[in-house]
C-alpha cells in the first residue's frame, strides 16, 4: 500500500505543471534597505541594508543590476542582483523618488521634485547629460514603447508634460486633475494613464491627440473618499485589464482597460502604494506602506493570495524572472 501510495504521489508531481519563479526586490524607505522575496511561493530569503530612503527601483534590461534611488543620498545606486551589493552610484539630481527607462535601456529619466525638472542619466557614462525645467513639482515619469515620448507629471501644476526624446524639449502638455502621481503608457503606445492623488481619479489620454478621452472616479463602499488615492498603474500587454493602487484606502481597483470601467476592488495591505506584474502575468506584487507587507494577487481569479511581511514602509518593487 505505502508503495502505492508513494508511486501516485511521484505521478501526481510530475503531471503538475512547475511554479513560475521569480525574485521580487523590495524597497524598504524606512529601514533604508532592499528586501528580497521569492516568489510566487511569497517567503522573505534576506534583507540587505542600502542607501538612505530607497524608493524608486527598475531592473536593468540584462537583469544583473538594480537601479535604485536614495532619495537622502541624492543618487541613484547601481546594485548588483547576485551579489546584492552596491557596485556604483549614477548623478540623479536632488531627491530622486521616480525614474523611467528607456525601451533601449541607455537612458535613465529622473523626476526631481524640489527642483522642479527631469535628469537625463546616460547610464554606461553614468552621467547627467541634460536637466529639463517641467512644471512643480515632478512625480510620475513615463517613457513610450516606442521611444519617442517621456512624459513628466507635475503635482502642482497639474499637467502631464510631453519631452520630445530627440530635442529633450517639452512640445505639449496635458491638463489633468490634481496632484498627478503615476504615468504609464500602454503597450501599444496608444494611451497614456496619469493617476491623480487628491482628486482620487485616473486620466486616460490619447497619445496621437495629447487630450483626455476617459476620466475614471473610484467609489469605494465604506471607504471615505479622501482615503481613496490613486497612485501606482499596471496595464497588462493585451489591454485587457489594468490595475490601480488607491493608497489609503487599501484597495487595488480592476479596471476593464476596453471599457475603461472599474471592475472590482481587492483588498490588500494599508496605504498601497506601488505594483508589479509577474513575468507570465498570472501574478500581480504590491507594496503596501504602512502595514509593512507585500500583497500577491492572482490575475486569473482576481483573488488576494496572501501577505508577505518584509520590512517598514515598502515603497517600490521590481520583479526578476
Amino acid at each position: 500500500m505505502k508503495k502505492l501510495f508513494a508511486r501516485a504521489l511521484i505521478l501526481a508531481l510530475l503531471a503538475s505543471p512547475p511554479l513560475s519563479a521569480e525574485t521580487l526586490f523590495v524597497t524598504l524607505e524606512k529601514d533604508n534597505a532592499l528586501a528580497v522575496v521569492a516568489a510566487p511561493e511569497g517567503k522573505l530569503v534576506k534583507t540587505v541594508k542600502i542607501g538612505k530612503r530607497p524608493r524608486g527601483i527598475v531592473l536593468s534590461k540584462d537583469q544583473k543590476q538594480l537601479y535604485v534611488a536614495a532619495s537622502d543620498d541624492n543618487t541613484i545606486q547601481l546594485i548588483d542582483t547576485a551579489s546584492l551589493k552596491v557596485v556604483g552610484t549614477l548623478p540623479s539630481g536632488e531627491d530622486p523618488e521616480t525614474f523611467a527607462m528607456d525601451p533601449e535601456g541607455k537612458f535613465l529619466y529622473v523626476s526631481n521634485e524640489d527642483d522642479n525638472q527631469v535628469t537625463v542619466i546616460d547610464i554606461a557614462a553614468k552621467r547627467a547629460v541634460k536637466a529639463i525645467p517641467v512644471g512643480v513639482e515632478p512625480e510620475g515619469i513615463a517613457v513610450s514603447p516606442d521611444g519617442n515620448w517621456v512624459v513628466s507629471t507635475s503635482e502642482t501644476t497639474n499637467m502631464a508634460h510631453w519631452i520630445d526624446r530627440k530635442s529633450l524639449q517639452i512640445v505639449d502638455n496635458t491638463l489633468v486633475d490634481p496632484r498627478p502621481r503615476a504615468a504609464r503608457f500602454t503597450d501599444d503606445g496608444m494611451q497614456l494613464w496619469v493617476s491623480s492623488e487628491i482628486a482620487g481619479t485616473l486620466t486616460v489620454i490619447d497619445v496621437a491627440a495629447k487630450q483626455p478621452v476617459k476620466k475614471l472616479a473610484f467609489k469605494i463602499p465604506g471607504v471615505t473618499q479622501e482615503k481613496i488615492q490613486p497612485v501606482g498603474i499596471r496595464i497588462d500587454p493585451d489591454r485587457r485589464y489594468a490595475y490601480v493602487a488607491l493608497g489609503p484606502s487599501n484597495r487595488v481597483a480592476v479596471i476593464d482597460a476596453q471599457k475603461l470601467e472599474v471592475v472590482t476592488y481587492l483588498l490588500v495591505g494599508q496605504r498601497v502604494w506601488n505594483l508589479e506584474f509577474s513575468p507570465d502575468r498570472k501574478r500581480l506584487y504590491t507594496t503596501n506602506g504602512v502595514s509593512n507587507d507585500i500583497s500577491i494577487i492572482d490575475l486569473d481569479q482576481h483573488k488576494v493570495l496572501k501577505s508577505v511581511a518584509v520590512g517598514q514602509y515598502p515603497w517600490g518593487v521590481a520583479v526578476k524572472p
